[in-house]
Order: structure tokens, then C-alpha cells, then sequence
């Protein structure tokens, strides 16, 4: 059994490079950590190798790559003793579908991953990153998801005109506002929509609440200012999920 020992190895180093959301970008693969994300990569066939342990061996079909434990330890987040790193290639939505999570300027990774999850949970079609999120592929928005990102189409696009587009085919734009919103468990929803969800500290930015034809909110104790971003969306989605469509 070959394995490779030395940091200086051109595909250690290439690899390396993939913490960077640059090289991530330019290359169409990302690192995933913990053998049940692994797993999940490989199932959904987007596993396209594995990194692992030298004298440890892990039962799925694809190809192999035996290393040093130095070697794990360079290319991984995680401070555990971990025996195996994947390489998964980023997938290509298929399309939009009916019911869209619109995610404005959404900057920490575990939101994102949990409002993933929760998409995967509460039957969302596909959920859009603005321009201005947190990258899909950070490591803490994966291991967040619990290996659901494999299960949900998600794309990045401008937002401005994605919401121009989906409002000339019949999309409504759903946000949310305590003051000028319907109690969420009243709201009817539509049978093609895009519930927009803000920013962490700021909310929806206001060019995109310009946008929004309809809002919805929380009913919440006084005493509680605001939800969580992926709380108020898990919740939304939820309700959303126990509703029949116009």
C-alpha cells in the first residue's frame, strides 16, 4: 500500500488550497470531514475520493488515497483525531422549483447550515444564496447541514434581478415584518412563492424588501425581541410544510 507522507506532495497541496473559497471556486470540489458527511457524499454519487489514515480502510467504491496522519491534521478544521477527509465536487442545481428559500445576505455558516437542513426536513425546493452570503461550501456550513446539502438544490444568485425574474412567472415574494405581516399560521400560501429571509443583524436589506409582496411574522412573548435567522426560518418553513396551496 502506497501512502503519501510528505506536506510537499503536489496533490496535498492542491488540496490544501481548498480551505480557500478561491480555490473552491476555481476548481468545483470541497473538502468534507466525519465519515457520516463522507457517507452521504457518497451516496448522492458526488464522492469523488477519500483521503485516508494509512493502515485504516473505510468500505465504500471509490478511489483512495492512504496518508499520514500529519497530513489529515494539515487539511483539517476539526481538532478530533479524524481518520478520513473526502474531496466531494460541488453539484449543479436542477432548477428553481415552486417553493424557494431566498437567503439576503445570511453570514454565519451555521444559519446557513441549519436552514438547509431544515429545507431537506420541510420539503423546499431550492434555496438561493445572494451574492453577499456566506459561502455554501465553508466547512462549518457542512458539517451545520449534517450532510442534508446533498439533498437540496442550492445556487447563488444576484437577488435583485433573480426576484424580477420569479415575479414575471408567478412567484410571490413572501418576507417578513412584525408590523405590516400576517400571523404565520394565517398565511395561505401560494403555489409558487420565495419566502426571503434577512440578514442576522439588519433583517431584509431594503432594496430587496421593496421587492416583497407579501409578509408574513412570528406571533412571540413580549420579552423576545427577534428569532434566530435559522429559527424563524425553520419555524416558517414548518408551518409552511402544514398548509394546503392556492
Amino acid at each position: 500500500m502506497e501512502v503519501i507522507t510528505s506536506l510537499d506532495n503536489k496533490l496535498i497541496k492542491r488540496l490544501a488550497k481548498l480551505k480557500d473559497k478561491k480555490y473552491r471556486d476555481l476548481e468545483d470540489i470541497f473538502l468534507i470531514e466525519t465519515e457520516h458527511l463522507i457517507e452521504e457524499a457518497y451516496r448522492c454519487g458526488m464522492l469523488e475520493m477519500v483521503l485516508v489514515l494509512e493502515n485504516e480502510d473505510i468500505n465504500l467504491d471509490v478511489k483512495k488515497v492512504y496518508v499520514t496522519k500529519n497530513i489529515l491534521n494539515k487539511l483539517s478544521s476539526l481538532n478530533s483525531n479524524i481518520k478520513y477527509i473526502g474531496i466531494a465536487r460541488k453539484f449543479i442545481p436542477k432548477g428553481y422549483g415552486n417553493r424557494l428559500i431566498l437567503l439576503d445576505n445570511l453570514q454565519d455558516p451555521g444559519n446557513l447550515g441549519t436552514i438547509i437542513r431544515s429545507a431537506a426536513a420541510f420539503n423546499i425546493d431550492t434555496i438561493i444564496l445572494g451574492n453577499n452570503c456566506v459561502d455554501l461550501y465553508n466547512d462549518k456550513v457542512i458539517r451545520a447541514s449534517e450532510g442534508m446539502i446533498f439533498h437540496v438544490d442550492c445556487l447563488r444568485k444576484d437577488l435583485t434581478s433573480l426576484i424580477i425574474e420569479l415575479k414575471n412567472n408567478n412567484y410571490m415574494m413572501i418576507g417578513t415584518d412584525v408590523n405590516e405581516g400576517k400571523v404565520l399560521n394565517t398565511f395561505k400560501f401560494p403555489l409558487k412563492f420565495a419566502i426571503i429571509i434577512g440578514n442576522e443583524g439588519n433583517g431584509i436589506s431594503l432594496e430587496i424588501k421593496n421587492l416583497v409582496d407579501k409578509n408574513i411574522y412570528i406571533p412571540m412573548n413580549k420579552k423576545t425581541e427577534s428569532l434566530n435567522a435559522s429559527i424563524a426560518a425553520s419555524i416558517i418553513m414548518y408551518e409552511m410544510s402544514k398548509v394546503d396551496y392556492d
